[in-house]
């Protein structure tokens, strides 16, 4: 697993319309970032650290498993196996995304 695959894969499942109407982050630390702009038309996915509406702290092995359905970003969150700044009704849009 590498920031390019877990990049591409989110690329997919966000698409051109991903129905987030807002900027997300998922910050992995050293392992670096992924940002969904979900306010442009269409949709990017980019690697570029910007401000973003919500930051998801995440670790790559969480993001992953998120990405392959074996974990749930609430159950994830709950578990604190992700932390979440800023616009929480943006991290709660996730789990049509994710």
């Amino acid at each position: 697993m590498s920031l390019e695959t877990i990049t591409q894969a989110i690329r997919t499942k966000v698409g051109a319309d991903s129905g987030l109407n807002a900027t997300l982050k998922f910050d992995m630390g050293a392992d670096g970032v992924v940002v969904i702009d979900g306010k442009s038309t269409p949709n990017t996915v980019s690697n570029d650290s910007v401000d973003t509406d919500c930051t998801v702290g995440i670790t790559m092995d969480n993001l992953q498993a998120m990405l392959d359905g074996e974990l749930e970003p609430a159950t994830g969150f709950m578990a604190g196996k992700l932390k979440v700044a800023g616009d929480m009704s943006v991290a709660l849009r996730l789990q049509r995304v994710i």
